[in-house]
């Protein structure tokens, strides 16, 4: 029996000097008689489409062990791969970074299906749920986003700064998992097309918005629409105001909005630019008028420039700075719903008949194959499902939080009786502060955890996390959640290793 779910968020917002992504080739399967070329997104995926497939599929992954789909840069070797492809299996939901799905779209063959496997897992017997965050920032965590779909495999929106009025500069730029940035907006040498940056339909993206003095200032911002085949439509334009510093007064009448999660939003249907506002009311984004809205950057946000000579762009080293932070370091382009849903095996047994329909339609020889492969894994993946919830079910019910490294495993929580008590969010290019150590040391002692745990493939966001275990008593454990490595390269071993970790490391004598 699977446990009943118990979800409380208590999200901690961590900094980070840098992070270190590390990987290797891609998965390969399959054999020279393949009757399918199949290319997949993650290996996760190639793992399952082996598992049906057999030997009737040769089986490549784009983002390799150890990677993160959610920040890897596809190489010209990727797009190769995908050129020679009978069919592209990617996981949807926004999990993948743009560039990856644009380099599919661009180069796979236009008679090869592209299939985004989770967005239509319901309809395989699978659930989907929507992706909560709440980094429990002291500041207003704004990002970018695109509401509104574009027609088109591959489209996406373009938002551009055209105007800037204010007393100091504006930089928005995004740190990397290697701690670079990466400059979108930069009103020092004026502004032009190139301050812009473009988002899928649909998806939300973090950013660090930098200003170089207190004061009021008013952006202007306007959006096109791109294809692949090069055509552009004009989109509508907006102004947004922010006050910087304490004393920056917010016009009368105006709405504040100085802490939780918005966006400045574009929708690509109606052409409107707004503000999305998270409601913890209701649960539903407010969606607020441009100039209706003031974002504000108070004193708290204030800190100095970093002495890194890649971030000699924003100034001199040391002069003051009031900075909104992008929150979780590297590309982390989403959208509304989680997308980590391999994580509740039931979702797995979906992913299989999603695919086992899809090498049918691309492969009708291999029909008998396909239904008897996907069956006999189905089998396997059934009685993995009890196991897990057996091994879950050993956990006192006291001990069933998690604290990690990554807001992936919600659908390992819901199914499996579990709480999500926390994730650690680097905050990139800055040292954590005492009072920031500290409160994660509250929320391990307040929670009661015997174990934290680490991912292998983030292993650079773990210093803190492991420090502050290591001060409070408790144990450092690991967990896979979008990658696999050299020890665990398959889903099965995946999750058996997760159920037994969790059970070794928050059972009674942890």
């Amino acid at each position: 029996m699977r446990g009943h779910p118990r979800r409380t968020i208590t999200t901690v917002a961590l900094i980070s000097a840098s992070a270190l992504l590390s990987g290797c080739s891609g998965l390969q399967a399959g054999s020279p008689e393949a009757e399918l070329t199949v290319s997949t997104t993650t290996a996760i995926i190639a793992d399952l489409v082996e598992q049906v497939g057999g030997d009737r599929v040769e089986v490549t992954s784009i983002v390799p062990h150890h990677g993160d789909p959610h920040s890897y840069e596809p190489s010209p070797g990727d797009a190769a791969k995908v050129a020679e492809a009978d069919v592209v299996f990617s996981n949807g939901l926004l999990l993948e970074e743009p560039g990856i799905m644009k380099m599919v779209h661009t180069n796979a063959q236009k008679s090869a299906p592209k299939i985004e496997v989770a967005e239509k897992l319901e309809e395989y017997g699978g659930t989907v749920m929507k992706l909560e965050e709440d980094l429990g920032l002291d500041v207003l965590w704004l990002g970018w986003a695109v509401e509104g779909e574009v027609a088109g495999d591959g489209s996406q929106v373009r938002t551009t700064a055209t105007k800037l009025e204010g007393p100091g500069e504006l930089r928005v730029y995004l740190t990397d998992t290697l701690g670079k940035p990466k400059v979108y907006i930069d009103s020092a040498d004026g502004l032009d097309d190139a301050d812009s940056f473009t988002l899928p339909p649909e998806a939300h993206t973090h950013v660090n918005w930098a200003f170089s003095a207190p004061g009021t200032y008013r952006l202007t911002v306007g959006g096109r629409t791109e294809t692949l085949d090069g055509r552009s439509a004009e989109l509508g334009s907006g102004t947004f105001t922010f006050t910087v510093g304490d004393d920056a007064e917010a016009p009368e009448g105006a709405r504040v909005l100085d802490g939780g999660h918005a966006d400045v939003a574009l929708n690509a249907e109606t052409g409107k630019v707004y503000v999305r506002a998270d409601d913890d009311r209701s649960g539903e984004p407010e969606r607020l008028a441009a100039d209706g809205v003031v974002l504000n950057v108070p004193d708290r946000a204030k800190a100095a420039i970093p002495k890194e000579k890649p971030y000699s762009f924003l100034g001199e080293a040391g002069d003051a700075l009031w900075v909104l932070p992008q929150a979780v370091i590297g590309k982390h382009v989403h959208g509304d719903m989680d997308p980590h849903a391999w994580a509740d095996v039931a979702n797995a047994e979906a992913y299989v008949r999603r695919i086992e329909a899809e090498l049918i339609k691309a492969d009708p020889d291999g029909k008998a194959t396909y239904e008897k492969n996907a069956a006999a894994y189905l089998k396997t993946l059934g009685a993995l499902d009890e196991e897990v919830a057996r091994k879950l079910a050993t956990v006192p019910e006291r001990n069933r939080k998690l604290i990690t490294t990554h807001d992936a495993f919600g659908y390992l929580a819901k199914a499996y009786g579990m709480e999500i008590a926390g994730f650690v969010v680097p905050v990139p290019n800055q040292e954590p502060s005492a009072a920031e150590v500290e409160e994660l040391g509250n929320t391990i002692q307040e929670k009661k955890v015997p174990s934290v745990f680490l991912e292998p493939n983030l292993a650079a966001r773990a210093d803190v996390l492991r420090r502050v275990a290591e001060d409070e008593g408790v144990g450092v454990c690991t967990i896979y959640g979008d990658s696999f490595d050299d020890q665990v390269d398959d889903y099965v071993s995946m999750m058996r290793h997760n159920a037994a970790e969790l059970a070794k490391c928050l059972g009674e004598d942890a």
